[in-house]
């Protein structure tokens, strides 16, 4: 059991670098073929079919890059595809999902007193509302709203939210920020999978067969793409989130991530008007600190629009502070069955992360991480397994915000 759980921890720390080096890869040659798409310019003289060229400099040399918008007269010997980095991204990204929360499902996925299901079926769960999003995705775009790109964006951003709030409905606030990731992830892997490759092929073959390609599938697979471009950074920002129990460990989480799909938009919206060379919109980073200033207060939003009583802060250390006793017997009762020398908990076999709390000497030097993962959000105990109350949760904030006065 012991070489098991050692190799179980490697596996999902091998699966995580995949997924990252995979991701680093997608998203490199995403972003710069949306930079190289809109940097390109058009001249006398160029080549019949040509829409436009670009000349940069990298590496010592120079690159003179022309793109054709339907197809060149004849097939290239040579064709490069970008295709793989999707796939080996999603690929990466779904085994370690499987291998940390559906593996881990009692602890990282259900969170009983949001939703009282057995793993296999909160495992079904996020199966199928993973695969419906493409689904009700792809229909959204082949449907008459497809034509209108800005109508079609506020729609597929309703479906969204709608999501951000859904899927807190359901699982642990990690869980659901994870979930939510994945599902736009999957929609923009399945992009490339079913519609934008699938279209590239069909303009290859009629150029292998001598025939004019139709213009429809390049125009279909650009704007798949476009959608791709703008989900990017927030599917960034929640595969990052599990690390910050503020962003999803707070009552307001799905308001947050709703929040986060505006900041990418804004975000490439300016790298994209930049790279098409229509001016510099400043305005948007203003609107996205705006917006993460917003997103900053909702994850200690005043008690007061919780329904929760605000609590007071008199104190000096942590130690010595009145309340430390009382929490000490919180932290040992809800927490240090996992993190301890010699953790109690079925499967656990070290502290998590190192950190033990079996000491008040350890207490006093976690109490920062206390605070935010157990005090100020729900993110510790994982699905909330030993029962903290919210008693307890305002003991530890009342506990740190008086002795850091």
């Amino acid at each position: 059991m012991y070489d098991f759980a050692v190799f179980w921890d490697w596996l999902s720390f091998a699966a995580r670098w995949l997924h990252v080096i995979t991701a680093i890869a997608w998203i490199g040659s995403s972003f710069y073929f949306i930079a190289l798409d809109l940097g390109l310019r058009q001249r006398s003289g160029m080549p019949e079919g040509a829409h436009g060229e670009e000349w940069q400099v990298h590496g010592g040399g120079f690159y003179h890059i022309q793109k054709y918008l339907v197809a060149p007269a004849q097939m290239p010997e040579h064709l490069t595809w970008f295709k793989w980095e999707s796939y080996a991204t999603w690929l990466s990204g779904f085994a370690l999902l499987a291998i940390v929360y559906y593996a881990g499902a009692d602890l990282y996925l259900i969170d009983r007193n949001v939703l009282d299901v057995s793993a296999p079926v909160a495992i079904l769960i996020s199966l199928a509302s993973i695969g419906l999003g493409w689904v009700i995705y792809d229909l959204l775009c082949k449907s008459p709203l497809g034509r209108s790109d800005t109508g079609l964006m506020l729609v597929l951003y309703a479906v969204l939210v709608f999501m951000s709030w859904g899927y807190t409905q359901l699982f642990t606030g990690r869980a659901a920020f994870l979930h939510l990731g994945a599902f736009t992830a999957t929609i923009m892997s399945a992009n490339v999978f079913l519609i934008i490759i699938p279209n590239q092929k069909i303009v290859v073959a009629d150029l292998i067969a001598g025939r004019k390609p139709d213009a429809k599938y390049g125009k279909i697979a650009k704007q798949r793409s476009l959608h791709n471009n703008y989900l990017t950074l927030p599917v960034i920002f929640l595969m990052l989130s599990n690390h910050y129990p503020l962003a999803f460990g707070t009552q307001f989480n799905w308001v947050i991530a709703s929040l986060i799909f505006i900041i990418g938009v804004l975000i490439r919206h300016y790298f994209n008007t930049v790279y098409a060379r229509k001016g510099n919109p400043h305005w948007t980073w203003l609107a996205a600190t705006l917006l993460f200033i917003v997103i900053m207060w909702l994850s200690t939003v005043p008690r007061a629009l919780t329904g929760e009583d605000k609590v007071s802060a008199v104190g000096e250390t942590f130690m010595a502070s009145t309340h430390f006793p009382a929490v000490r017997d919180t932290v040992m009762g809800r927490c240090s069955m996992c993190h301890a020398a010699e953790p109690g908990w079925d499967g656990i076999h070290f502290a998590p992360k190192g950190v033990r709390l079996d000491t008040d000497e350890a207490i006093a030097d976690h109490a920062r991480e206390i605070y935010l993962q157990a005090g100020r959000s729900h993110a510790m105990p994982p699905g909330n397994v030993s029962s903290m109350t919210a008693a307890e949760r305002a003991l530890l904030v009342t506990w740190f915000e008086e002795a850091r006065k």
